[in-house]
């Protein structure tokens, strides 16, 4: 959506068990992109806008919100921001993009309940809960947000718009 914005900020909560994993796999595809990152951290609400004060001051022209149940159970919060702040923020569920983020991408829920009442039938038809295989996420989604896209003056390719998996007017 902006490939030459240059620098990206991520935003991140040190206190997700998984913070530093994402940390360094976003800090790997950065550099292997040629990208600078702007690394900003939040675990309270009134962290949020000390970080894209943060993040307008360093001038980032997009935001990465990494992954996190905290993040998520504030949203709208996150989307507001990214907008009065006018930078394009890309989220990993489709429910930040359908409150008006610009968009998601990330591991589909739909699917991921679906196997979980797959794994679940199993069980009650007698299977043993340890004797049944570890399931990775396979299907990704892509929700692009025209609305907010236009919003931010940012022009959605075609190529891109052919590969989401949902469009929000």
């Amino acid at each position: 959506m902006v490939p030459k914005a240059t620098p990206v900020a991520v935003l991140i909560n040190p206190n997700f068990a998984d913070a530093e994993n994402q940390l360094r796999d976003v800090q790997e595809a950065a550099a292997r992109l040629g990208l600078q990152l702007v690394i900003v951290r939040a675990n309270t609400e009134s962290d949020f806008d000390a970080a894209f004060s943060t993040l307008v001051r360093q001038r980032a022209e997009a935001v990465l919100v990494c992954a996190s149940p905290f993040f998520n159970n504030r949203r709208e919060q996150l989307v507001v921001l990214a907008a009065r702040h006018a930078v394009p923020a890309i989220f990993e569920w489709r429910d930040f993009a359908a409150a008006g983020g610009l968009m998601s991408y990330g591991t589909s829920l739909a699917d991921a309940y679906r196997q979980a009442g797959v794994y679940a039938g199993r069980i009650l038809k007698g299977e043993k809960p340890g004797d049944l295989p570890v399931m990775q996420s396979t299907k990704f989604e892509l929700v692009i947000n025209l609305s907010t896209a236009k919003a931010l003056g940012i022009e959605v390719p075609p190529t891109l718009s052919a590969r989401a998996d949902e469009i929000i007017e």
